[in-house]
């Protein structure tokens, strides 16, 4: 009787890997009754904490956001790194100011003063000891040629043109860290979370001498949204959070330095089923068994199927534990699946890598990722693939 074993990726315990283990059973049994699936719970060796969290720090302490400007801050730069007209977005959306038929519009004010901008003595060192001074004018021209920064001229009006200035100095800014990062240089500012406020206040005031800081209209909202989950910026309880994220790459690491538990673990489920023996694995389970693959010749083993793995980039940038980058797989490497998904990041092709002895397939899960990374068992390619070539 075929046995098929399924071995799982980083950061599954036991009720994760249970309910995979379940749909997989299912999705072979439905095709092929006569096949016992078998499982490999490795989890049981992996990540855990020895001492009781005694690393964790703060672990009384429930730092929950609070509507404090402090805070607020730090949630509005977490979006304006990911998108630097975020917060011109915002402003965007308030009521458009009534027109004044005779006299300059505040937005007319507002454009001027940042189109003419030439930064003094005092702002043009900070720049360029913050790194971006040569990407200053640039980011600039960036902001004021964007639709969000054109809308909100619209709805600036003349008793909250500081909020404004205060907004577009933060767009400025976020925007020439972000053409640094494309250009892959690393100024200090990138880092430095003191330095670019006082580039900001500095903008700020050169644009208007406004006072600083976030306006009333905006403060809300971004706490709001903190909240309700709407950012990564995430501030809870350190313990809580330690022991939902630590099992994922606490069980790389481990892998990456003491993976020999792992894989003899995974070995004894082998030698314990009956032959043929077709191993189906996950991301870092598949690189678990290339490399016991690769080290043990188990002759009982006929398929590896391994499933959003890292196996093929681990060997291309040398990497792989059990065989450096130019030399071949041996002769007793069983027949390779390799089924990868082009919307998960962290799954890799193998033919290029290992010509002739690997077969790719592609699958598509319509997921965006990290959920694609996970979608593959309830996809109807997958087990086609899988099926069909089950001995």
């Amino acid at each position: 009787m075929t046995t098929v074993i399924f071995v799982h990726g980083t950061g599954i315990r036991e009720r994760e890997y249970n309910e995979t283990f379940q749909i997989i059973e299912q999705k072979i049994h439905a095709q092929r009754p006569d096949i016992k699936v078998a499982p490999c719970l490795w989890g049981v060796l992996g990540a855990k904490f020895n001492n009781n969290r005694a690393s964790v720090p703060l672990e009384d302490a429930t730092l929950a956001l609070s509507p404090g400007e402090e805070d607020a801050d730090i949630v509005l730069w977490g979006q304006l790194y990911r998108d630097p007209l975020y917060e011109l977005r915002l402003l965007s959306l308030k009521p458009i100011e009534s027109g004044n038929p005779f006299g300059e519009e505040p937005g007319d004010v507002l454009q001027s003063r940042v189109a003419s901008l030439t930064p003094a003595s005092q702002l043009e060192a900070k720049l360029q000891e913050a790194g971006i001074a040569e990407v200053f004018e640039p980011a600039r021209e960036v902001i004021i040629h964007s639709q969000p920064y054109e809308r909100a001229l619209l709805t600036v009006s003349e008793s909250d043109l500081s909020e404004y200035y205060a907004a577009i100095a933060r767009a400025i800014v976020a925007q020439a860290m972000f053409i640094s990062e494309q250009q892959e240089k690393f100024p200090p500012i990138l880092t430095d979370a003191q330095l670019r406020d006082k580039v900001v206040e500095l903008l700020t005031l050169a644009l208007g001498e406004a006072e600083l800081g976030l306006g009333g209209w905006l403060l809300k909202p971004l706490v709001e949204l903190a909240q309700h989950g709407g950012t990564n910026y995430v501030r809870g309880n350190r313990l809580e959070l330690t022991d939902k994220i630590s099992p994922m790459p606490g069980d790389i690491l481990l892998y990456l330095t003491r993976g020999e538990k792992i894989r003899e673990f995974i070995q004894q489920q082998i030698e314990q089923a009956e032959p043929p023996v077709v191993l189906i694995a996950h991301s870092l389970g598949g690189i678990a068994c290339v490399d016991l693959l690769v080290q043990q010749q188990l002759s009982q083993v006929e398929l590896l199927v391994t499933v959003g793995s890292q196996a093929p980039f681990l060997y291309e940038i040398n990497a792989l534990y059990s065989l450096k980058y130019g030399e071949l797989l041996p002769e007793h490497f069983p027949e390779w699946l390799n089924i990868y998904d082009l919307r998960d990041f962290l799954s890799y092709v193998a033919k290029n890598i290992f010509p002739d002895r690997v077969q790719d397939v592609q699958v598509d899960s319509r997921q965006p990722f990290p959920r694609s990374h996970g979608a593959y068992w309830t996809n109807a390619k997958t087990w086609e693939a899988i099926i069909s070539r089950l001995p």
